[in-house]
C-alpha cells in the first residue's frame, strides 16, 4: 500500500470516528431529552403537593420530602390494584389473541394464493393508517349496541385495533420460511393446525415477541378506548389515574404522579426484558419480506 492511499485510509478513519461520536452524543442527548420526564414524575411523586406547584424542577427538600405518603394516598383515591388486575387482565388477553388470531392470518394469507387473499393483505395494511379518532363515536355507539361494554368486548376491539400491523409483520416474516419444511411435516401425517402450531409458529417466535410487545406497551397506556367502552367504575390504571383530577381543575399533583410512577414501571420492566427481540422481529418481518 503506498503512502498516499494509508494516508486517506487514515483519513477516511477519522471522519468515520468523528461522525460515530458526533452520532453517540446526539442520541445520548435524545435519550436523556425522553427520560427527563420520567425522572421529574419519580422525583416529584416523594414531594408535597404544594412544593410540586411551586418548585417541580427541584429534589426535595427536609419539610417537603413525604416518603411514601403521595403512594399511600393514590392507591387508596383511586382503588389502583383493582384497576391494576383489569388492566393487566385485557392487556395480557388482548395481547394473547393478537398474537395468535392474526399469525394463522398471516399464515393463511401468504400460503393460499388468492385474489381474495391478496385483497384482504391490503385491507389489513389500509387499516394501519386509519386514525382511530375517526371511527371511535360509531364504534363506541356499535359496542354499546352489542353488549361489547365490558373487558371481553373491549379485548375484542383492541384484537380489531392491532390486527392491521401484526398481521402485516407476520406475512413477511412467513415468507421467509421454506416451504419445504411445512411439506415435510404433512408428509409425516401432520394437519394443517398441527404443522401451523408444531412448525410454523415456533419459527415465528421473534416476531411474535416483537407485536406482543408494540401491543402490550398501547393496550396498557391506552386511556382512550377504555374510556369509551368501560364504566367509570370498572376503569383501567389510566382512567382511575385520571379520576385524581378533581372539580375546577383542582389536581392531587403527589397523588398522581405518585400513581403514574406505579403505572409505568411494569410496562417498563416487560419492556427491558424484551427489547432485544424488537429490532429483530421487525427486520424480519419487513426486510425478509
Amino acid at each position: 500500500m503506498s503512502g498516499k492511499a494509508k494516508k486517506v485510509e487514515n483519513q477516511q478513519m477519522e471522519v468515520s470516528k468523528s461522525t460515530g461520536a458526533v452520532m453517540t452524543a446526539f442520541f445520548g442527548i435524545l435519550s436523556l431529552a425522553f427520560l427527563f420526564p420520567i425522572f421529574l414524575v419519580l422525583v416529584n411523586s416523594f414531594k408535597s403537593k404544594l412544593y410540586i406547584s411551586d418548585a417541580p424542577f427541584q429534589f426535595p427538600k427536609v419539610g417537603t420530602y413525604v416518603g411514601l405518603t403521595n403512594y399511600f394516598e393514590g392507591v387508596r383515591k383511586t382503588g389502583f390494584f383493582p384497576a391494576f388486575g383489569r388492566s393487566l387482565f385485557i392487556t395480557v388477553c388482548s395481547v394473547a389473541v393478537i398474537v395468535l388470531f392474526t399469525s394463522m392470518t398471516a399464515w393463511y394469507i401468504t400460503r393460499v394464493k388468492s385474489k381474495f387473499n391478496s385483497i384482504l393483505y391490503y385491507v389489513f395494511v389500509f387499516a394501519m393508517i386509519v386514525p382511530f379518532q375517526m371511527v371511535m363515536f360509531t364504534m363506541s355507539k356499535t359496542a354499546n349496541d352489542l353488549y361489547l361494554n365490558s373487558m371481553y368486548g373491549l379485548v375484542l376491539l383492541y384484537l380489531g385495533f392491532g390486527a392491521g400491523q401484526a398481521v402485516f409483520l407476520f406475512c413477511g416474516f412467513v415468507k421467509a420460511i421454506p416451504l419445504e419444511i411445512e411439506e415435510a411435516a404433512m408428509i409425516d401425517g401432520c394437519s394443517p393446525i398441527q404443522t401451523y402450531f408444531n412448525v410454523v409458529f415456533p419459527m415465528l417466535r421473534p416476531t411474535a415477541v416483537t407485536v406482543a410487545i408494540l401491543n402490550a406497551m398501547w393496550i396498557w397506556n391506552d386511556y382512550l378506548l377504555p374510556s369509551l367502552i368501560l364504566p367509570q367504575e370498572k376503569g383501567t390504571i389510566p382512567m382511575v389515574i385520571q379520576n385524581l383530577k378533581g372539580g375546577y381543575g383542582s389536581i392531587d399533583m403527589g397523588a398522581m404522579m405518585a400513581m403514574l410512577v406505579l403505572a409505568i414501571v411494569p410496562i417498563i420492566i416487560f419492556y427491558l426484558s424484551c427489547q432485544k427481540y424488537i429490532i429483530k422481529g421487525v427486520a424480519a418481518g419487513a426486510v425478509k419480506g
